[in-house]
């Protein structure tokens, strides 16, 4: 996963205005998303370090990954596009 600065609010928090970034846990084996009803598992956030280490926990390293792409155009730290 790339490394970007995020914005962090007082108590940890991404700010509303934070970059979106969609997260995908991989299956390392077959390099697919897993799929629940047919739709593949993404999870939404501003805070991707946070969410992959989350989705990651408690699975095998050797059969799992993560991989971040944000949504939508990158923010300043102004919140503007």
């Amino acid at each position: 996963m790339t490394a970007t600065a995020l914005q962090i609010g007082p108590a940890g928090g991404a700010l509303p205005d934070a970059q979106a970034w969609a997260v995908r846990l991989i299956d390392r084996r077959t390099g697919t998303c897993p799929r629940r009803n047919g739709s593949p598992l993404v999870m939404l956030t501003a805070t991707p370090d946070a969410t992959a280490a989350e989705l990651l926990a408690g699975r095998d390293s050797a059969l799992w990954e993560t991989r971040a792409e944000p949504i939508g155009p990158a923010r300043n730290d102004r919140g503007q596009a």
